[in-house]
């Protein structure tokens, strides 16, 4: 319990200290992963039981039923220009299933974007054989260890990230960061405690172009990019869950998880210029634990309206999808908003899970 007192302390503490810094970056890694995640809003963090606790909560990994598991997913928005894709494969470090580890990838990107930099020949004329195309992309590599303390409810939980931003060949940027979760989960009661970028996550950016590029960057009225720092401030997650048995074949899951930040959004329900509480709701019927109808509602957020100039409305976003566990097969959908932009944009979503 000492273990568990020290890091619920560092990561308040965390959370506080950055909690005046004036930057936040890495935006990709807000979206979320697995279909069931996304369907219920994000509000999976103490409810989380399946490699795609790596991302959510790495301590939930330790409740993985089986020896080893691999996820992967595809969505896809603005009529496939954009597409957000993810990985992961884990395993149990031992025979008891005390402990479990787990590597994830995460690519979103854009490709196939005109590149027309050089599309002007040096005599003035427009050279359409110098036309090329780049791809830009975020991709991130999570590390995670889940671990049971003791033969009590409490689990805990890391992930040592890696990130890199691709602009073509014209920017990049590697950053690193930490996250770290507990988890309580006992009978039909889940409580859980995350800290994303616990230590403030940071990516150095380093530009390259040709003296063509910079020439022409100029003559547009645009600024040739010089190296520079970007850093994520650390966010704590607080989640609540319970599953209710409503008859011996079906099941109800109430889910809330409340998101703590300091980016000063002020669109966001309960806001100020410093700080940020975010709740999301989910919810889960489930059927033998074999079919899954799942809702949420999340970014709840007061904004102006399009029809009345200058009058605020309130907003919020809605999620659902559906979920089958066929043997060691896991298929979920769930139909959500994958940029949290507005209404209209949202997008088909699939995830899947399979058991060995």
């Amino acid at each position: 319990m000492k273990k568990l007192a020290l890091l619920i302390f560092f990561l308040w503490s965390s959370f506080i200290v950055f909690g005046q810094a004036p930057k936040f970056s890495n935006d990709f890694l807000n979206v979320g992963v697995g279909a069931r995640g996304m369907a219920m809003g994000g509000a999976v963090s103490s409810t989380t039981n399946s490699i795609n606790s790596g991302y959510w909560n790495p301590a939930g990994l330790v409740h993985v039923p089986v020896n080893f598991q691999v996820g992967a997913q595809h969505a896809e928005w603005f009529a496939g220009i954009g597409n957000y894709d993810y990985v992961a494969f884990g395993k149990k470090f031992d025979s008891e299933g005390k402990s479990f580890g787990a590597l994830s990838l995460i690519r979103m990107g854009i490709d196939d974007i005109p590149n027309t930099l050089r599309l002007r020949a040096p005599d003035g004329s427009i050279d359409y054989d110098r036309l090329s195309s780049f791809s830009v992309a975020d991709y991130a590599m999570l590390i995670s260890y889940g671990r049971k303390l003791g033969d009590g409810p409490w689990s805990l939980g890391v992930n040592a990230k890696v990130i890199h931003r691709a602009f073509g060949t014209f920017a990049s940027a590697w950053g690193f960061g930490i996250d770290a979760g507990i988890l309580y989960r006992r009978d039909r009661l889940s409580f859980s405690l995350m800290g994303r970028d616990i230590t403030t996550t940071y990516n150095a950016y380093k530009f390259s172009f040709s003296e063509e590029e910079k020439a022409t960057l100029l003559l547009t009225g645009n600024d040739v990019p010089v190296s520079s720092v970007e850093y994520t401030l650390p966010k704590l997650i607080t989640g609540f869950a319970y599953n209710w048995k409503l008859t011996s074949s079906l099941g109800f899951t109430t889910a809330m998880d409340i998101e703590f930040s300091t980016n000063g959004t002020l669109t966001a329900l309960i806001s100020s210029d410093k700080f940020v509480a975010d709740p999301k709701f989910g919810f889960e019927l489930d059927f033998k634990q074999k079919v899954f109808i799942r809702l949420g509602a999340s970014n709840f957020q007061t904004i102006l309206s399009d029809e009345t100039p200058g009058k605020e409305e309130f907003s919020v976003q809605p999620s659902g999808g559906l979920g089958l566990k066929f043997g060691k097969i896991g298929l979920d959908y769930a139909l959500t908003n994958i940029g949290n932009t507005g209404a209209g944009l949202y997008s088909h979503y699939f995830s899947l899970n399979l058991d060995f």
